[in-house]
């Protein structure tokens, strides 16, 4: 599978690690107690079909990237950088 990094352009998928679902950034409060906190650390959709992702180019720009691809056909069908779509890098 190729990833096309918006600052390195197209590179091998081994260079960069998948860390999980684009909701991944949208942590409980602090205080919103062990149920929520558990559902958020352990329980993952695993969809078929199109998807938005985490990706961390590692051996590269060290850029975070929110990766949209179908998990069926491994087509990559988007790639931008984490901080273009919410406002900042908050996967460090």
């Amino acid at each position: 599978m190729r990833i096309t990094c918006p600052l390195c352009g197209d590179r091998d998928s081994r260079e960069f690690s998948i860390r999980g679902h684009e909701t991944y950034l949208d942590r409980p409060a602090p205080d919103a107690g062990e149920a929520a906190w558990d559902d958020y650390l352990h329980l993952r959709d695993n969809p078929a079909g199109e998807t938005a992702e985490l990706w961390y180019h590692g051996a590269g720009c060290a850029a975070w990237l929110r990766v949209r691809r179908n998990t069926v056909t491994h087509e990559v069908l988007k790639v931008d950088l984490v901080r273009d779509v919410t406002g900042g890098d908050h996967a460090d």
